[in-house]
């Protein structure tokens, strides 16, 4: 039985894809143990009854451990695809002509149909188009309401179906598509505890999904188009966190463009104190190879020397021969990159300044107390889990204990930095909230007789948001001891 007691050797937390390599319970469990803190299911693959089943045993794992389990629902998002080949599969040429029409007849080496209207409106001429992950590359020549007429300046196959992606322009299509709306429905039934929407282009295109949503889960932007870097701080606004999506991002942008927008988006997000996950490739050879490249290990390490929350597995953990020890290596990197003595300072490199409100003074205070008096541990008290965020943004060096009345925040909490929570009874007087936080430091294995803590909470007691005590306390050791009378 894995010890649920004790935090993670390590403060950035892991995110694991699940798909066909890691949907049977067992590997589930496998996959919690090697070190992932929350699951990725992805609504682009699969139906609703085998997600609902994945749900289901997670579920069960969090029965089995003990621990709350974070969930997220990837929404495929507006992917923009052309239609079929009457031969299946075309070969274009440099300098050539070739359109994209209306007329959903099977193409052929001069058109193939484009089922979007939207496009047709957007684009101008001199626009890129880029068709199979930027692999071929077409220029807009003209256009008029049923046809584009491109010139071919990066030719290659063309088969069916394949993914368009239109880096210049802002496409006016809805942030959700019909079977987004169908798949956020049954995301919210089983109650997951965050969403990502894919393809977010602006700060409006959050709004509907949060109307429907209606505070039953978090909402993660995945940032993965150029033009959303133009609007970042307003995206990441109106978003509880944000992923940086190097896939398409890296389709969109020239491949060395990509490093410069993720330290970016970090960075902003860091500002803001909202997680931030890095996502796709990360260790992409582990896939077919049971150990990454020295480069791939590199690039896990830059994205937590640069203080994300945590760092994301795809097909990596979900379709590939090696799920459990790409999780395990995972672990492993964040472990020995934050014992490197330099990596708090370097975690440290983004100032984050404190709002003008009493709970980030605190949280402040908290992060320099732990440091002069060497406290082992900060306990806090939230409903909401905004105080556990407040005290995660300023990247403590010691564990953050969250104790919450509520599962949902505790499942919530299992993107945040730094963060081991529980789900406990909510307490009633300044002299329960001090003994609790003892017994639960030592019973989590974030402190020890002897060692100082501090405790963060709000009074009254049960007000979300109203963190307004900072009490630094020593333990006995006999808090655990059954009290005699």
């Amino acid at each position: 039985m894995y010890h649920s007691m004790k935090p993670r050797a390590r403060k950035v937390r892991v995110l694991a894809t699940l798909g066909p390599a890691s949907r049977e319970p067992e590997t589930i469990a496998k996959l919690f143990r090697s070190g992932a803190d929350a699951f990725r299911i992805n609504m682009s693959h699969g139906t609703h009854p085998e997600k609902a089943e994945l749900i289901a045993a997670i579920r069960k794992q969090e029965k089995d451990f003990a621990r709350p389990m974070t969930i997220l629902v990837d929404l495929q998002g507006p992917k923009l695809r052309i239609g079929s080949f009457e031969d299946g599969k075309v070969e274009l040429t440099e300098g050539a002509t070739f359109r994209l029409d209306r007329d959903p007849t099977p193409g052929d080496a001069t058109r193939v149909c484009l089922p979007h209207k939207e496009v047709f409106t957007a684009l101008l001429p001199g626009t890129r188009l880029m068709l199979d992950d930027g692999k071929v590359l077409l220029r807009v020549v003209s256009k008029d309401e049923d046809a584009i007429t491109t010139r071919v300046e990066v030719p290659g196959p063309l088969s069916n179906n394949k993914g368009l992606n239109v880096p210049d322009v802002v496409v006016p299509m809805a942030a959700l598509t019909e079977k987004d709306r169908s798949d956020l429905a049954f995301a919210l039934e089983q109650k997951v505890d965050w969403v990502a929407l894919s393809f977010v282009q602006r700060p409006e295109d959050l709004a509907e999904a949060r109307k429907l949503i209606g505070g039953k889960a978090a909402l993660l932007a995945k940032i993965e188009k150029p033009l959303a870097l133009e609007r970042l701080d307003e995206i990441i606004d109106m978003a509880d966190a944000v992923m940086v999506a190097r896939g398409d991002l890296g389709v969109e942008l020239p491949p060395e463009a990509v490093p410069p927008a993720q330290k970016r988006i970090v960075e902003a997000a860091r500002r803001a104190g909202k997680p931030v996950v890095v996502a796709t490739q990360m260790l992409e050879s582990m896939i077919v190879a049971p150990t990454p490249t020295r480069a791939e290990v590199s690039d896990v390490a830059t994205a937590i020397y640069d203080g994300a929350d945590a760092v994301m597995l795809s097909a990596e953990s979900a379709a590939g021969s090696w799920p459990v020890e790409s999780v395990a290596m995972m672990d492993r990197i964040g472990v020995s990159v934050e014992a490197d003595p330099s990596h708090g300072a370097r975690i440290q490199f983004t100032e984050t300044r404190a709002d003008p409100t009493t709970a980030d003074a605190l949280s402040e205070a908290a992060y320099d107390i732990a440091k002069t008096v060497s406290a082992k541990a900060i306990v806090c008290f939230t409903e909401s889990g905004s105080t556990a965020r407040r005290v995660a943004r300023e990247r403590p060096s010691v564990p953050i204990l969250v104790l919450t009345p509520r599962m949902e925040t505790a499942r919530r909490l299992g993107l945040l930095w730094g963060v081991h929570a529980v789900k406990t009874q909510d307490v009633g007087s300044f002299e329960a909230m001090v003994d609790k936080s003892k017994r639960m430091a030592l019973r989590h294995n974030v402190a020890k007789a002897g060692d100082r803590i501090i405790v963060m909470a709000g009074v009254p007691f049960g007000t979300p948001g109203s963190t307004n005590v900072l009490h630094v306390v020593r333990l006995t050791g006999e808090e655990l001891k059954p009290k005699r009378g």
